[in-house]
């Protein structure tokens, strides 16, 4: 059977462009169709690049323009609801730094390698079907149009329609419930290390913030709530009564007190419910494949969502490269990440239930804390499996990986 030389590829989020761009690197062309009339210039909130996302990027050649655009952070720390810090710690050995980004700003790095590379995007093109062949797949768009290609690859999102398409029974995303709410404080409204971002453990809530020296002390938060609403619907409610429930929420806590009566309602961020996936029982069929958030989107709390969506493009990629058959690449492609990506969303699901406790428990922790983080807190055990993960682009999937040190895969 000849090689895939033509992919579709839905989604021009993350994972859209960076499958393109590792495709291409193998020898593979694709057009990327995205829903949206034009390109999400200014949308979205500051996220994490882990330093596992940050060497994939390096095989897509933009990591560079990366740099530019993001700021490295070199240290975290760990505060209690007094704002005094339990533990500061620096970055694991031999890696480089996290970085923050915005979100408009990685998207627009990957559209300008994406253009630069000659890749096509086309906007305004909704999924509503497929249909598979022996030798190729065809797919409908909500206009009428159609397209054709070796295959299709869904890199649509946590709200996946390739996702329904491979399996009808296919899991939904499940609410972690929390609302996400981001913002900014003046210069000095709190000490804030340039290089240091800062998790804060409330009394009742968590907040996290770093100082960017263009826009002053960076926050973000998670407001509890019964039902999940989307961005567009926190929206319609009134900024200010938003943030006068984070206000109340973290009326105990320093510095958060301080940043959230600092905080310009007309400037806050809402990223509506925080949501995961649970483990996808098939991530393809004979010629579709699901990659990124589509089929594997930890919750927030793990800094991983990008990086591990990254990953995947570029595993996916040399699966296609190095497989001629279209099935047994994907095959080879789930056997390479499933474990992993796994892995992580259950570290921060974990998390996660650690968060949404009840008072009582939260009390507990909250003694219990400060002796943790002295006796307990090893930072190489917890983040070095997750951040030490490299992709040899040059070595045949064929090839078993070596293992990593911590067990981690």
């Amino acid at each position: 059977m000849a090689a895939v030389k033509h992919a579709l590829v839905i989604g021009g989020g993350i994972a859209g462009p960076a499958v393109a761009l590792a495709l291409g690197k193998a020898g593979i062309r694709s057009t990327i169709y995205e829903s949206y009339p034009a390109a999400a210039d200014g949308v979205g909130a500051g996220m994490m690049l882990a330093p596992n996302g940050l060497e994939a990027l390096k095989i897509i050649g933009i990591d560079a323009e990366l740099h530019a655009v993001s700021r490295p952070i070199s240290h975290m720390a760990i505060a209690d609801s007094r704002g005094k810090v339990l533990c500061r710690f620096s970055g694991l050995a031999g890696m480089q730094p996290s970085r923050v980004v915005w979100r408009s700003d990685l998207y627009k790095v990957l559209r300008n390698a994406v253009e630069a590379a000659a890749i096509p995007i086309v906007y305004g093109k909704r999924l509503v079907g497929a249909s598979e062949t022996t030798d190729g797949v065809c797919v409908q768009f909500a206009d009428g149009s159609h397209a054709s290609g070796d295959i299709l690859i869904g890199a649509d999102g946590i709200r996946s329609t390739v996702r329904g398409l491979i399996d009808p029974n296919a899991p939904a995303p499940q609410y972690t419930g929390h609302l996400g709410f981001g913002g900014g404080a003046p210069h000095g409204t709190v000490e804030a290390p340039s290089d240091t971002m800062t998790f804060v453990f409330g009394k009742r809530a968590f907040l996290g913030y770093w100082l960017d020296p263009n826009l002053g002390i960076c926050w973000f938060t998670a407001l509890p709530h019964d039902t999940p609403l989307t961005s567009a619907e926190v929206r319609k409610v009134p900024a200010s009564q938003w943030l006068n429930r984070l206000r109340d929420l973290c009326q105990d806590d320093h510095p958060a007190q301080a940043l959230l009566q600092h905080a310009d309602a007309d400037q806050l961020i809402a990223t509506g419910a925080s949501e995961m996936m649970p483990p996808v029982p098939r991530w393809h069929s004979k010629r579709m494949v699901l990659v990124g958030d589509a089929v594997h989107a930890p919750s927030s709390s793990s800094g991983q969502g990008a990086s591990l969506a990254i990953e995947s493009a570029i595993q996916l990629a040399r699966c296609l490269r190095d497989l001629p058959r279209p099935a047994q690449a994907f095959e080879r492609y789930e056997q390479l990440r499933r474990e992993r990506v796994e892995r992580v969303a259950a570290n921060a699901a974990r998390s996660n239930s650690k968060k949404a406790s009840g008072p009582l428990a939260k009390a507990v922790a909250h003694i219990l804390m400060p002796i943790a983080l002295k006796t307990f807190f090893k930072p190489d055990k917890m983040f070095g499996g997750q951040h030490s993960y490299r992709i040899d682009w040059a070595a045949s999937v064929l090839e078993k990986p070596a293992p990593s040190a911590s067990g981690f895969p």
